[in-house]
């Protein structure tokens, strides 16, 4: 029995269902999103957005992987809040006068992956690319090259 069938049990109502996400989350890891879903495909083509934004994997260490990550869950459980939120029919809880108790956890949520965006750079990084000298190094000879290194004119006579 896990814990919102306890709360349930209870009688305290389940607001939204962010704990659950959260620890599933938090438990399974990237296991839980299934790639072959139109959420997980989504996720997949941000986190690689994110990466290229970064200068892509090979230029992006270990610990800035660990925060793409974290971005990535941050978002899914984001996304979450707020479909649920905009399934609502009102925010506000008219008896207490205030806005639901998800509303200020789905801020806490953008704060944090707001943080998160923030520790990883908000400016776009280039990929490093080899200078023309360490590409023509890296680069084998082709049969067909000039052995004298002159260069082969296309287009005919001139």
């Amino acid at each position: 029995m896990d814990d919102n069938d306890q709360e349930r049990r209870r009688g305290r109502p389940q607001t939204h269902g962010t704990t659950a996400l959260k620890r599933a989350v938090s438990t399974l890891g990237r296991r839980t999103i299934d790639r072959r879903t139109a959420v997980g495909k989504a996720l997949a083509a941000w986190r690689a957005d994110l990466l290229a934004d970064l200068g892509g994997i090979e230029n992006v260490s270990t610990q800035e992987r660990a925060l793409v990550e974290e971005a990535v869950k941050t978002k899914l459980i984001l996304d979450s809040v707020d479909a649920w939120l905009l399934a609502q029919p009102t925010l506000i809880n008219k008896r207490a006068r205030t806005v639901l108790p998800a509303v200020r956890d789905r801020q806490s949520l953008v704060s944090t992956l707001r943080g998160l965006l923030g520790d990883l750079g908000l400016s776009r990084r280039a990929k490093t690319t080899l200078s023309l000298g360490e590409y023509l190094a890296t680069r084998e000879p082709s049969a067909g090259a000039p052995a004298d290194g002159q260069a082969v004119r296309e287009g005919g006579n001139e």
